[in-house]
């Protein structure tokens, strides 16, 4: 049983371990480099850091194609390396989860190696082959445009491979019991390396059954329990985090009716109508969102919110219309988009390096249901170099300073060109700068990081969407033993004025700004009339401050939400 449901309030920060900080002058990032940056990083109030895969890998994708589950590849550093960070992390009490990457290995993987030169090995049957290549080999592929098949023949093998991404990335059989107990030692592997648990990727394809007899899709959601079980043995408060694009419709198979498979699941039904509410000013898309994710769960489940992150931003659920509006908005040219479905581009030039709406997306990311989850270089306003091929455009290295590089290493050739020049630029946009601007994004982040953690009924409490009259305007209330939060953002760009019944908990009707002096009284019919600016946004305590005092207390895992 988690005793301590650390993650319900967290803050997490996701970084590229070779993007952010080199520290012996080879143009990587690595662990002794990540390590000297921890400070900056308790200091911007994160709770949890979340890496991406630094495990031995060829790089065809990032890192992504796995050679060895249980190292750390020679470009970030050693194991000893790891351990050190991991140990620093500890002591600052930030919380570690890594990616777990076990739907697919690299091809290079020697398991895959020795399954491919002799049919009689053990390894055979950890992969999914087929002695002809299935008629629907050209369906399903994830990355349209790049990728044409998910069958590929391996002349060694004298057989077709599946792989659900690139041909580099054959998938794992995870119907395999044998597969199955490997990838139980490779979690508890980094367990007792220090990790608070894993972001699993692509939730949906690891528990997908798979093999040329496969027609239709059928998911094996009880390999979820043993995964949580697993984990929950060997470090009571782990936590998996589950990349899972699938439909609201299916969201609770994923946390499970009891709440016993993943504790987090990332909310892509919200992010893609967010992205629609910021193009358009048009809430309602998203209200629906939040309702039809607002399924009934145990209170040790929780979403997971994002604005951008290291993949493109994907518009597929939305409508055609929907989706033509955002790219029109945020990524009108071809080359700012991707794989027919999403925008490459980092949220500052997506929305036009304009701090007021930079500051609204991200007072509605620490405000929404859910635990925010912030990408590295975002809270400075980095931007991207669409030069670069696919993701990789929003994977270039952290601007620390003016310094030659961006203070990201002493080398001439990093592993990605920083950004240089321009309006996004390390000359002009970097953290040393803005750490000295009282009004800077970096320092607007770090305040509204901290009443972020002051504010749990966001992360634990129930909601209600309250009505306001205006299309552009989403006002949210929370709740939460005897205390009740109230949340307000204008996404339009001309100013609105509303009138709300807020209802709640509270001492006293006053809706107490916490950002702000600007508190607000009711009216004679005990209603609030608020006037919100062109990207307005307001979070009110109900009642005054002394909510503390007022706070009840309750079991840990609380009731289900609804």
């Amino acid at each position: 049983m988690i005793k301590d449901l650390w993650y319900k309030n967290a803050v997490i920060y996701n970084l590229s371990l070779g993007s952010f900080m080199d520290a012996n002058g080879d143009g990587i990032g690595d662990f002794q480099g990540l390590q000297r940056r921890l400070d900056y990083l308790q200091g911007l109030g994160v709770t949890c850091l979340w890496l991406g895969p630094f495990q031995p890998s060829p790089m065809r994708d990032h890192g992504y194609d796995v050679a060895d589950y249980y190292n750390v590849d020679p470009r970030y550093g050693t194991l000893g390396d790891f351990v050190e960070f991991s140990h620093a992390c500890k002591q600052r009490g930030l919380r570690l989860i890594i990616d777990l990457v076990v739907n697919h290995t690299s091809d290079q993987h020697p398991w895959f190696q020795a399954a491919r030169q002799d049919p009689d090995s053990p390894y055979r049957d950890w992969y999914v082959w087929s002695d002809r290549k299935p008629a629907d080999a050209d369906q399903g592929v994830v990355f349209p445009g790049v990728q044409k098949t998910t069958w590929s023949w391996d002349k060694e093998a004298r057989a077709y491979y599946f792989h659900r991404f690139y041909e580099f990335q054959p998938d794992l059989n995870t119907a395999n019991p044998e597969v199955q107990a490997e990838l139980l030692k490779v979690m508890g592997f980094w367990i007792e390396l220090g990790v608070s648990g894993f972001r699993m990727d692509a939730v949906p394809f690891v528990i997908a059954a798979k093999g040329p007899e496969v027609k239709k899709p059928k998911q094996q959601f009880d390999m979820l329990r043993t995964f949580r079980e697993f984990v929950q043995w060997r470090c009571g408060d782990a936590v998996l985090l589950a990349e899972a694009n699938v439909l609201p419709t299916v969201d609770q198979e994923y946390f499970g009716d009891d709440g016993d498979r993943m504790q987090m699941v990332f909310n892509f039904q919200v992010n893609q109508t967010l992205f629609y509410a910021l193009a358009t000013a048009d809430t309602r898309p998203l209200a629906k969102a939040l309702d039809v994710t607002r399924v009934p769960r145990p209170g040790t489940n929780q979403w997971g919110l994002f604005l951008r992150n290291h993949d493109e931003l994907d518009l597929g659920r939305l409508t055609e219309a929907q989706r033509k509006r955002v790219f029109d908005t945020f990524g009108p040219d071809k080359d700012m988009q991707l794989y027919d479905r999403g925008i490459r581009r980092r949220l500052a030039p997506m929305l036009r390096g304009d701090q007021r709406w930079l500051e609204l997306a991200y007072s509605l990311l620490f405000t929404l249901p859910g635990t925010p989850v912030l990408r590295y270089g975002d809270e400075i306003g980095m931007g991207d170099d669409l030069s670069l091929p696919e993701r990789e455009c929003a994977r270039t290295p952290m601007q620390w300073s003016d310094e030659p590089q961006g203070g990201f290493t002493k080398a001439d050739d990093p592993v990605h060109p920083v950004i240089s020049g321009g309006a996004y630029g390390y000359e002009r946009i970097n953290a040393a700068h803005q750490r000295r601007e009282p009004s800077s994004l970096l320092n607007w982040t770090e305040r509204i990081i901290r009443m972020r953690k002051e504010c749990p009924e966001i992360g634990w409490g129930d909601f209600q969407l309250l009505p306001t009259g205006s299309n552009a305007v989403l006002a949210i209330r929370y709740d939460w033993r005897n205390n009740s939060v109230l949340v307000v953002h204008n996404l339009d760009d001309r100013p609105h004025e509303v009138v709300l019944a807020v209802d709640g908990t509270g001492e006293s009707p006053r809706l107490v700004n916490l950002l702000a002096e600007d508190h607000n009284d009711p009216e004679e019919d005990g209603r609030h009339r608020l006037v919100l600016e062109p990207y307005g946004y307001r979070w009110y305590r109900l009642g005054g401050l002394d909510y503390l005092l007022r706070r009840t207390e309750g079991p840990v895992g609380g009731a289900k939400r609804s």
